[in-house]
């Protein structure tokens, strides 16, 4: 994920680099208003904005606004010391996505990053892989000709996977990829829903690979390519 961060404390702009960076995002750090702007018209491979509304040049208000009326449909996330509602209101109404007030929990932030791009992030209507199967539009999961039955967890955790094909993804990936608001799971969780998803796709032609230390990725099994 791409991220733009528009920061003036070069402080918390360095610590939230930092942070992004280590959750696997590429992060673009730029210190006013003006400069954002400029960016925001040519670049194309932003696909998320976290945006100071108290900025030199023009403020994060005035950004949006301007984004917004260029057509641009990138997600934006305010950040924001004031704690008054109209600030709120005001930036939602122009047009950004979301808001965290000032001080704010990194974890939260990383999992309100995730879940905005997700959002913006045009979804096929069947991920398949060997003869599983699910169809996104009707929330139905197949092995072939037979449906399977999944709780609402065990589909998250298999649509994230069949999500990134090859790529191993871990434990936390998982929890902050499939978790509501306010919910909470372990990682122990995560292991008993691999563990359920192992037993129902059995005989899919895909596995659920264990990568000791790093995490899970689905392949297919020898047998799939015979």
């Amino acid at each position: 994920m791409h991220v733009l961060v528009v920061e003036d404390d070069a402080v918390l702009a360095d610590g939230l680099s930092r942070v992004l960076s280590g959750h696997g995002m590429a992060v673009e750090v730029v210190g006013n208003g003006t400069q954002a702007d400029a960016l925001l018209q040519r670049a194309e491979h932003t696909e998320v904005v976290v945006l100071d509304i108290g900025l030199p040049g023009i403020d994060g208000f005035e950004v949006v606004r301007r984004l917004r009326a260029r057509g641009s449909q990138v997600p934006v996330l305010l950040l924001t010391a004031r704690d008054a509602i109209e600030d709120r209101v005001r930036g939602l109404e122009l047009g950004a996505d979301d808001y965290l007030v000032k001080p704010f929990a990194t974890a939260e932030l990383v999992a309100r990053l995730r879940a905005l791009a997700r959002r913006n992030t045009p979804k096929p209507a069947v991920l398949a892989l060997g003869d599983l199967a699910l169809d996104l539009s009707a929330k139905r999961a197949r092995v072939g000709d037979k449906i399977i039955e999944l709780s609402v967890r065990e589909w998250a955790v298999l649509e994230y996977l069949l999500q990134h094909g090859a790529r191993v993804v871990s434990k936390q990936q998982i929890i902050d990829a499939i978790l509501p608001w306010g919910d909470d799971l372990t990682l122990n969780a995560v292991e008993v829903y691999i563990s359920r998803l192992r037993l129902k796709i059995a005989d899919a032609g895909v596995s659920i690979r264990t990568i000791r230390g790093f995490g899970y990725m689905l392949e297919q099994t020898p047998a799939a390519h015979e």
